[in-house]
């Protein structure tokens, strides 16, 4: 397929959004059962949730630019009977109002204590807030990966890993952010954040990379024969049909060497695993928030790079019919 940047920075931003909201909810929900220090309402959790908010907002803002007609998004929302995109455009808004609610309460002190246990375990207001929030985050990260995992006729996407590594990813980057701002508003939790990353990122790569193992061995159900209804054994193509470029042409390629992708892979897999890990390590030893800074910024370059590898891997059995000019 031929990736579209508009949608590329529409997953991997509103992932980094969900991961700092996740990481947020971990934090205070640790909190309230005595687990970690409470920390500052307003300082801590009223602008975390604010980082988190901005990063959704610059998701939804990039996906604009992937529509024809910006000006009836909303009817995208009205399939959500039979499809997964239509859920999204619900999933996101809730969520981003959600956490909008979670960070004015924060901020403002609306807080109050509703129960406490015998053990002194406190269920607050903002918490209730908080885990709706986290509900509506896992539904979304579904109903994201969804879109393309329920495309039985791409076989790269057909596959429960699809929503697995969207999910990984997300949680992985906003759970990075989180320790760098751990470490200015929030020392105590630096560790505790940076501890929950690289268990995270190990998830992540080991599961990309048994994405990739499968999507290496996938035995094509598509194929020359098939396309044209004869099992001859061997059949060549000569042309596409036309000697124009189309959108046949056009947007289910991506017009990239063999080689090229081979690299990409590689250069992904290294940005989002080893790199971060180790600039993560580095940062949380010598308490640096720029060197946690920059594993973020590494990690997300190489979600940029692995988003785009996602969508160009993925095989249109349309390609059979125009792959030859």
């Amino acid at each position: 397929m031929h990736p579209a940047f508009s949608v590329i920075f529409l997953t991997t931003l509103i992932g980094v959004g969900q991961g700092v909201f996740l990481a947020l909810f971990t934090g205070q929900s640790y909190s309230a059962v005595e687990l970690l220090p409470t920390q500052s309402s307003a300082t801590f959790y009223g602008n975390g949730a604010i980082i988190a908010l901005l990063f959704l907002i610059g998701g939804l803002i990039s996906s604009f630019f992937h529509l024809g007609h910006p000006e009836r998004a909303w009817r995208a929302a009205s399939q959500w009977r039979t499809s997964w995109l239509s859920r999204e455009v619900i999933a996101l808004p809730i969520l981003m109002g959600l956490v909008f609610v979670y960070g004015v309460m924060h901020h403002f002190g609306w807080d109050m204590v509703l129960l406490t246990t015998d053990k002194g375990a406190k269920l607050s207001l903002t918490l209730i807030v908080a885990t709706l929030g986290m509900l509506s985050t896992f539904a979304l990260f579904l109903c994201t990966g969804m879109i393309y995992a329920c495309l039985r006729f791409l076989q790269e996407w057909y596959s429960p890993l699809t929503v697995i590594n969207y999910t990984l990813f997300g949680t992985a980057s906003g759970f990075l952010l989180m320790t760098a701002f751990a470490s200015v508003s929030a020392p105590d939790l630096m560790g505790f954040y940076g501890i929950w990353t690289m268990i995270i990122m190990s998830a992540v790569f080991i599961t990309r990379l048994a994405s990739l193992i499968r999507n290496a061995r996938i035995k094509y159900k598509s194929t020359m024969q098939t396309a044209i209804g004869i099992r001859h054994t061997r059949i060549k193509q000569k042309s596409m049909g036309f000697m124009g470029g189309s959108v046949n042409t056009r947007d289910f390629f991506h017009h990239m060497s063999l080689a090229f992708m081979k690299n990409m892979k590689w250069i992904f897999m290294a940005l989002v695993g080893p790199i971060p890990f180790i600039l993560l390590w580095i940062g949380m030893n010598d308490k640096s928030t720029a060197m946690l800074l920059t594993a973020f910024v590494v990690m997300y370059i190489g979600l940029l790079a692995e988003r785009w590898f996602f969508f160009a891997q993925a095989n249109h059995p349309q390609n059979l019919y125009y792959q030859t000019v």
